[in-house]
C-alpha cells in the first residue's frame, strides 16, 4: 500500500509541476499573425523554479534513453535548454542554426512553412559517425524544423535517439513527420 501511496503523490506532484510550467507560459492572440495564439515562454525563462523544472521533467523522461553522446539544439530557443540538458548529461552541444550564422564548413537542409522556404545548417565536423543525438527545441509545432535538423544529424552519419521539446501543438502533428525512437514533450496543447 505504501508504494501505491508514494506513486500517487508523485504522480500529483508531476501534474503540480507541469501546471505552475503552464502559468508561466504567456498566450499572446494574434501573434505573429491574425488567428495564432502565441505561446511565449519569455516569463518562464524570466522564474528561476520554473526553468528548473522544466528542466528536472526534460532529464526524467529522457531517462528511458540508454545513452547519449551530443546534443544538437535548434535556433534559438533550442540553445537554452539544450546546453543545459547537454551539461547535466555529460555530453557535448552542437548548434542548428539558420544560414549564415556558423563560421566553419557546413551541411544545410531546406524545409517547407506555411508560406514560403525556411533551412538549417550544422558545421560539418558537429557530428561524428555513429554518435548518438538528442534533438532539442522549445517549440514542436508542424514538424519542419524538427525534421531538418533530424536529417542534418543523420546526413553527417548521427543517430537520432530522440527529440525533446518544451512544448508540443499536438493539433498540428508534428511528431507525425519525426521516423524517431523517443520523442517527448513537457507540455502538450491540444
Amino acid at each position: 500500500m505504501t508504494d501505491e501511496k508514494e506513486e500517487l503523490a508523485a504522480a500529483r506532484d508531476f501534474e503540480a509541476a507541469k501546471n505552475h510550467l503552464r502559468s508561466l507560459i504567456r498566450d499572446v492572440p494574434d501573434f505573429p499573425s491574425p488567428g495564432i495564439l502565441f505561446r511565449d515562454i519569455t516569463p518562464l525563462l524570466a522564474n528561476p523554479e520554473g526553468l528548473l523544472i522544466a528542466l528536472d521533467l526534460q532529464l526524467a523522461a529522457l531517462e528511458e534513453i540508454p545513452a547519449i553522446d551530443l546534443v544538437v539544439g535548434v535556433e534559438s530557443r533550442g540553445f537554452l535548454f539544450g546546453t543545459m540538458l547537454a551539461q547535466h548529461l555529460g555530453c557535448g552541444f552542437a548548434p542548428a542554426r539558420k544560414p549564415g550564422k556558423l563560421p566553419a564548413e557546413t551541411v544545410e537542409v531546406r524545409y517547407a512553412l506555411e508560406y514560403g522556404e525556411d533551412a538549417l545548417q550544422l558545421h560539418t565536423d558537429a557530428v561524428s559517425d555513429g554518435d548518438k543525438v538528442l534533438i532539442v527545441d522549445d517549440l514542436l509545432a508542424t514538424g519542419g524544423t524538427a525534421k531538418a535538423a533530424v536529417d542534418l544529424v543523420r546526413m553527417l552519419g548521427g543517430e537520432v535517439v530522440g527529440c525533446s521539446f518544451l512544448i508540443e501543438l499536438a493539433f498540428l502533428k508534428g511528431r507525425d513527420k519525426l521516423d524517431i525512437p523517443f520523442l517527448d514533450a513537457v507540455l502538450v496543447y491540444n
